[in-house]
């Protein structure tokens, strides 16, 4: 399936100025795999790939007492190729299970930039941050992959038209047809109980509009994936525990009217110094997502952070929508009632950082105003207000233009595309976050 991040390998590939080695991040089973071979296949005339997890010889290799050069040329050996041919690309999976190969990714690129070397593994995030030898700073070009976002989707379902379209009426500031609206936002619904994992994405293509033939028991084995392989990056069984307890309470910690994450939604007196480590396990795995809290909506945001609020969002809306057990058909039908809200700003997170962005949010002093998402851009901070349906009154957005005036606004709902020039009100549907 065709997906983003393809644009950028082929931008690494094709800098040939300062060649390094390029490692992908991402939660595991977004992807990273499948893309990697597919790019290295279509791109080079040679390609040769490792996984760690089926070779120790080479992980013998590099935890030996050989200097660099000698590991170097025995890797060949064992690979049975020449990697320094010209073309060629080497792609190192799991890379996570050999510590002393990531270090000596510097070498690679300080004495062997010729090769081209791709390296990805499951929590490699994780093993990044426990890591007891130097990482290559400055070495290594680092990507991360998230699941596939709703226009990456869209792809999947063949609506190259759709998008199209969308496109010409955010542009434009026009409004699409309603049959055409209704078609978007049922995709869109869709997409809310498949989210982005390939897998998932490639079922619902296969039943062919039939969803009650979704499998999804696929979101659940994903799950169950995730914390088999939390045992492997831990230090004890007591910390598996603290970051299940992390995890399992986010669907109730962003219901929470208090609008941050609370410890005490964990244990009844948790505390920060009680999780802090499981969260930032989580971050690394990337799990979860961190939107961060601005006290005052200037420039630089990240300036004017509290650090003691937060959000902590799920990676993915449909695993979020498989932990809530909520069915496919209630999904279909927009009949989520009260957690209705906290799915869609969960997807509009996803769609934000999947677009580059950095997430915050605002909040004054005395909680009396929010804004759901702040956007820094070349127009400068601009604010989004987030409506899970038809309902677009926003006190907290008027207040916040009265105060700080911003070039405009986004409102982001199920109604059409629209702009309301008075106010600078930009208003977009759900299913064109991703435009943002």
């Amino acid at each position: 399936m065709k997906r983003k991040i393809y644009d950028e390998l082929i931008k690494w590939k094709n800098n040939t100025d300062n060649i390094k080695p390029l490692m992908i991040l991402g939660v595991r089973q977004c992807g990273k795999t499948y893309i990697i071979n597919e790019f290295c296949q279509k791109e080079f005339d040679n390609y040769v790939s490792i996984n760690l997890f089926d070779n120790n010889d080479v992980i013998d290799l590099y935890n030996s007492n050989l200097n660099s050069d000698e590991k170097y040329n025995r890797l060949k050996l064992l690979l049975d190729f020449d990697i320094d041919k010209e073309n060629t690309c080497l792609f190192i999976d799991e890379i996570q299970q050999c510590e002393a190969l990531i270090s000596e990714l510097k070498y690679f690129c300080e004495k062997h930039n010729n090769v081209r070397i791709i390296c990805a593994g499951s929590l490699l995030g994780v093993k990044l941050k426990r890591a007891k030898t130097s990482f290559p700073v400055g070495k290594v070009k680092m990507l991360t992959m998230y699941p596939m976002n709703f226009e990456e989707f869209l792809w999947a379902m063949n609506q190259e038209l759709l998008i199209d379209t969308i496109k010409d009426c955010y542009t434009n500031n026009k409004q699409i047809s309603s049959p055409v609206h209704e078609k978007a936002l049922t995709l869109y619904r869709t997409y809310l109980f498949t989210g982005g994992m390939p897998e998932s994405v490639q079922n619902v293509v296969s039943i062919k509009g039939d969803y009650i033939k979704y499998d999804d028991s696929i979101l659940e084995d994903i799950l169950t994936s995730y914390f088999n392989d939390m045992s492997k990056y831990v230090t004890s069984e007591s910390e598996v525990l603290k970051i299940r307890r992390v995890y399992n309470s986010l669907p109730s910690q962003l219901s929470n009217v208090s609008n941050k994450f609370q410890y005490s939604k964990i244990e009844k007196k948790g505390k920060a110094r009680d999780y802090d480590t499981s969260i930032d396990w989580l971050l690394a795995s990337n799990m979860v997502l961190s939107c961060k809290c601005v006290k005052l909506p200037e420039i630089p945001l990240e300036g004017f952070v509290d650090n003691d609020i937060f959000k902590l969002y799920l990676s993915d809306v449909g695993i979020l929508n498989s932990i809530l057990k909520i069915s496919i058909s209630d999904i279909l039908n927009d009949n989520i009632s009260l957690y209705k809200g906290v799915i869609v700003e969960n997807y509009v997170a996803n769609e934000l950082i999947s677009n580059g962005h950095n997430l915050y949010y605002y909040r004054n002093s005395n909680n009396t105003n929010e804004i759901d998402f702040l956007l820094y851009n070349e127009d400068g901070i601009i604010p989004i207000e987030i409506k899970a349906s038809n309902n677009t009154k926003a006190k907290s957005l008027s207040n916040y233009i009265e105060q700080f005036h911003p070039k405009y606004s986004i409102r982001i709902s199920t109604k059409d595309f629209g702009y309301d020039p008075k106010n600078k009100i930009k208003s977009i549907p759900l299913y064109a976050t991703f435009l943002l």
